[in-house]
């Protein structure tokens, strides 16, 4: 069997730059945006490609730790060769877009992302279109599916993003863990990111592990970044 590389929940706990100070009247948005993917070593070493597809996700919790909200996002499926970089902010077909989601006063919010080496193409990619069908729609609640207290890996926080969002596609269902060739997830507290003025933080993922009688490593580059957003009174 394949040994696969989870990359560990982070808590942002790095330099970062400034945040904005913050006024009375503002909440927090947070926006995941991969960056930039490369396949340092395939896995399908007799094809001399790999067929890859990522699919994203935040999930917010509120200040009691109850799950408040998700938006998901989805790329690929992508044919890759050895040592091929791909910047995913680059216009085109191969753009991964990013997703937005408002983080909770004294709240914290959790971003997910995978990585899955694709052996149906076509299944891969009806999947994918469903996963495209709700980018970026913000659905709740996900409190349905997630418990304060349960530990989830970063391939169950997407899968239970997914589900909450209503297009009932269960990521465990489709893909057999073998074909997962990484996962990542980062916490991002919104106290902690008052106090310390924080707003940026850009996680460097490795993906490696072994199938058979081959080595597979990639990397995936994918920032959170916090933007400032004016609630204005409601009018009566």
């Amino acid at each position: 069997m394949s040994i696969r590389f989870c990359h560990s929940l982070l808590t942002i706990a790095l330099p970062l730059l400034t945040l904005a100070s913050c006024a009375k009247h503002t909440t927090l948005v947070a926006e995941m945006t991969p960056r930039a993917l490369k396949a340092v070593n395939l896995e399908e070493t007799i094809s001399r490609r790999d067929e890859v597809m990522m699919a994203y996700s935040m999930i917010s919790y509120d200040a009691k730790n109850k799950p408040v909200s998700v938006v998901n996002g989805g790329w690929g499926v992508a044919s890759m060769q050895k040592d091929q970089l791909i910047a995913l902010q680059k216009a085109g077909s191969t753009k991964a877009l990013p997703i937005h989601l408002e983080l909770p006063r004294n709240g914290r919010l959790v971003a997910s992302i995978v990585l899955i080496e694709v052996d149906d193409y076509n299944r891969a990619k009806q999947a994918l279109e469903r996963i495209r069908r709700i980018h970026n729609i913000v659905s709740g609640p996900a409190s349905l599916l997630l418990t304060a207290t349960e530990v989830l890996t970063p391939l169950k926080y997407v899968t239970a993003g997914l589900v909450a969002s209503g297009i009932g596609l269960q990521l465990l269902d489709h893909f057999d863990t073998d074909d997962l060739l990484g996962q990542s997830s980062i916490e991002v507290n919104e106290a902690y990111l008052r106090k310390k003025k924080q707003r940026f933080v850009h996680v460097p993922a490795v993906f490696s592990g072994r199938n058979l009688r081959d080595n597979f490593e990639y990397k995936l580059d994918y920032d959170v970044t916090l933007k400032t957003m004016k609630i204005q009174p409601v009018r009566q």
